[in-house]
């Protein structure tokens, strides 16, 4: 089945480049007193349940959690409603009190709909405009535009996003990520800031860049950016730059999970790292026939995140069964 396909037709059901990879374990290393631990998830998209239960998960492995980013598909379609069943579920969960939210794709999918229960993609946009749906993500975070910088424990995140629903505005693009000058020239600011004092970033972005992490070799990943070499070029310079990126709900399992993507002309020969956050509702997979299928097993995945003086130790967590599945250490090279 079409992505697409499949994901809008869920909407209306949940109203309600060099791999690496890391070893196998049973239980996590002691922490060092000195690092800073927090998490991140994404692609909630109406699956509540499954983020209670990562929640519970998450409080029970990092009870002082510096933080939770979610990047990106918060909602499966971007109703006050929907935002608000998630808001509920924080409030039923012990969560960390510093969030970053990133907005996705599925928060912008309420004009394929006449009402909460009626598809209608030939009469879209349904009168739903395209500010509306911006409100109502400003509404839930509390913030005034896509982009912000979240603090966890000293650790900066940097969330960005599309600043327009591209089928607004091109009728023959639909989830593809513009981002303005504004966004750019503030990303480049913040990179450069913390580089100035050796503090490694994290870059949380809901689309995932071509030709990192699991299956964005695939031709349909290649266009989810409008603007794919600026933004590679701003994030290439930099060795200590981390960019997690949700989207693909592929499985953390797959050697792939992570990559150092090189960008050629930037200066920077080692590249910055690119994570795979997994996903909270539905795991995908390539169907070996050119396309994609939803995979057989229940998906609810994430990763810790633990920065160190010298060193970011990313451990990928099953919620489900409670257990981690692998984890990467990367040296930083900020001369500490």
């Amino acid at each position: 089945m079409d992505r697409r396909s499949f994901l809008v037709a869920a909407g209306g059901s949940v109203a309600a480049t060099a791999a690496l990879s890391g070893a196998a374990q049973a239980a996590p290393p002691p922490h060092a007193a000195n690092r800073v631990r927090f998490n991140l998830i994404s692609d909630i998209q109406g699956d509540l349940a499954d983020f209670g239960r990562a929640l519970d998960d998450l409080a029970a492995i990092n009870p002082d959690s510096a933080g939770l980013g979610i990047v990106g598909d918060i909602t499966p379609r971007g109703y006050d409603f929907e935002y608000d069943a998630v808001k509920s579920t924080l409030d039923k969960h012990r969560h960390p009190a510093e969030l970053a939210w990133v907005i996705g794709n599925h928060e912008f999918y309420v004009p394929k709909w006449r009402d909460p229960d009626t598809l209608a993609q030939d009469t879209w946009p349904n009168g739903t405009t395209e500010e509306s749906l911006f409100a109502s993500f400003y509404r839930f975070t509390g913030r005034d535009t896509v982009h912000t910088e979240a603090n966890f424990g000293g650790i900066p995140l940097l969330c960005l996003g599309t600043e327009r629903y591209s089928h607004y505005h091109d009728p023959q693009l639909w989830d593809e990520v513009w981002m303005s000058d504004e966004q750019f020239g503030w990303l480049e600011d913040r990179l450069a800031h913390w580089a100035q004092r050796r503090t490694p970033v994290m870059v949380l972005t809901h689309h995932p860049l071509p030709n990192t992490v699991s299956g964005t070799q695939r031709a349909s990943y290649a266009k989810d950016y409008l603007q794919p070499e600026r933004l590679l070029n701003v994030l290439g310079r930099y060795p200590d730059v981390f960019v997690f990126t949700g989207h693909t709900h592929y499985h953390l399992e797959l050697p792939d999970w992570t990559v150092r993507r090189v960008v050629p002309g930037s200066g920077n020969l080692e590249g910055f790292t690119v994570v795979n956050t997994g996903a909270i509702e539905t795991g995908w997979r390539d169907d070996g026939k050119g396309g994609e299928e939803t995979t057989t097993r229940a998906l609810n995945q994430g990763l810790q995140i633990e920065v160190g003086a010298s060193d970011v130790l990313i451990k990928a967590r099953d919620f489900a069964t409670g257990t981690w599945l692998k984890q990467l250490t990367v040296p930083l090279h900020n001369g500490r």
